[in-house]
């Protein structure tokens, strides 16, 4: 991949996730303070998609298309609190080795989102590659919390960096029963980063697979509840404040309850 030309292709932020809204696009050098209905903004949400180990082909719709229902519905539970939310779409459908192109574009996606929004706390949330991206590119001074489900962890190589999470609030979810990304691996991940960040916790979806579908209502009540707790500081529903009180294994193992969020508005 290093000798092979890339083609010149840039980042950029899908629109904005406002169901029932016109999007209008930015004017160059503009600062976006304002949603298109004049709500202020006083949080941005970035949702990084999966994608492929290896291709320099252009983003997968597929994979923009899986993590769409659930941006919509943080802004739908955020509305009120001054949510934002934008799919990445990235330069190139591949992690590509060390090139780490989706996390290099989340990155980019945080000083997108500061230059249109101003100075608000970001919450990345990603699926697949997507949690991966979100893990590494946490080093942004803007970013305060990450979500990663089901994140897309190589079992070979160095071990994942972990000193970027330092100072931010983050959640993985991960089936039990995933067949295309090892749950072990996210374990490994989130006991290693516990050593440095109390503020980690790990659900563990049983009987889900990779997509998570079986239990969606669920992982959308979870994830809400921890973007929205993180973004507008407010109080965690009792499973997730247990899970990042409790020492490693408890906190990284936490079985995430049938019929979760039924009692919490969202």
């Amino acid at each position: 991949m290093a000798s092979q030309a890339l083609p010149a292709r840039g980042a950029r932020l899908g629109r904005a996730v406002t169901p029932g809204r016109v999007h209008v696009p930015l004017v160059p050098g503009q600062r976006q303070r304002e949603d298109d209905d004049g709500a202020t903004v006083r949080a941005v949400v970035l949702a990084l998609p999966g994608g492929d180990p290896l291709s320099t082909r252009r983003r997968s719709p597929v994979a923009a298309a899986m993590i769409w229902p659930l941006a919509r519905h943080l802004v739908r539970a955020g509305a009120a609190g001054g949510v934002a939310a934008h799919v990445v779409h990235y330069r190139f459908r591949g992690w590509n080795g060390g090139h780490a192109h989706p996390a290099e574009d989340a990155e980019w996606a945080v000083g997108e989102a500061v230059r249109r929004y101003g100075d608000v706390p970001v919450c990345l949330v990603g699926m697949d590659m997507g949690g991966r991206a979100a893990l590494q590119a946490a080093g942004h001074p803007a970013v305060t919390s990450v979500v990663a489900l089901s994140p897309w962890l190589p079992a070979d190589g160095e071990p994942e960096p972990v000193k970027q999470l330092i100072g931010r609030h983050v959640l993985i979810a991960h089936g039990t029963d995933d067949e295309s990304t090892d749950p072990e691996l996210s374990y490994r991940l989130a006991e290693r980063a516990k050593k440095v960040n109390r503020e980690v916790c790990r659900f563990e979806v049983h009987s889900a697979g990779h997509t998570l579908h079986q239990h969606r209502a669920e992982v959308f009540a979870l994830t809400t509840d921890f973007v929205l707790g993180s973004l507008l500081d407010r109080p965690y529903a009792r499973p997730v404040a247990d899970a990042l009180a409790a020492p490693p294994p408890l906190g990284l193992r936490m079985p995430l309850a049938a019929g979760f969020g039924r009692s919490l508005r969202s």
